[in-house]
């Protein structure tokens, strides 16, 4: 015999199992019963204190203060470390008693940055492979990045 059916008759009803191994039981019943995982609370970022902004920089935005430091897609043109950059694509401020919301920009606001690092991201691997036709490409890809850390918010 492959499996056993086992069955027990209580006041609220019937159980039964089938174990194909003694060691594992399924239990339609007590599978029912058990309650499920309570959802996960989402994670509260905590207000930044000082001026904040949102600016867009290679197609995706990001949330600085001052004196963070935060990696960014590479900048068109010749920079080296230490560098300054201007970010004028402000799409938000926020100084703490009121907030500026652009459409889509906001004229005149600017973010001031300075280069601390020129580097490429791990390796990414792609492969293709098709079967039965002898079909195998291997190919690898570093993204390049540049490490800013914010000066100011104008």
């Amino acid at each position: 015999m492959i499996g056993s059916i086992v069955g027990t008759l209580t006041p609220q009803g019937a159980e039964f199992s089938f174990a194909k191994n003694p060691n594992m039981r399924y239990n339609r019943q007590i599978m029912a019963q058990t309650p499920l995982p309570k959802p996960k609370a989402k994670k509260v970022v905590e207000k930044a204190a000082g001026t904040q902004a949102v600016i867009k920089t290679g197609g995706k935005q990001y949330r600085v203060i001052e004196g963070q430091t935060l990696k960014v897609e590479k900048i068109l043109g010749d920079f080296k470390v230490g560098d300054k950059v201007t970010f004028d694509m402000v799409l938000l401020t926020d100084d703490g008693s009121s907030i500026v919301l652009g459409a889509p920009t906001i004229a005149g606001k600017s973010v001031s940055a300075t280069i601390t690092d020129i580097d490429r991201s791990a390796k990414v691997v792609v492969g293709k492979f098709k079967q039965k036709s002898k079909y195998f490409v291997k190919n690898g890809h570093r993204q390049p990045f540049f490490e800013v850390k914010i000066d100011s918010i104008k």
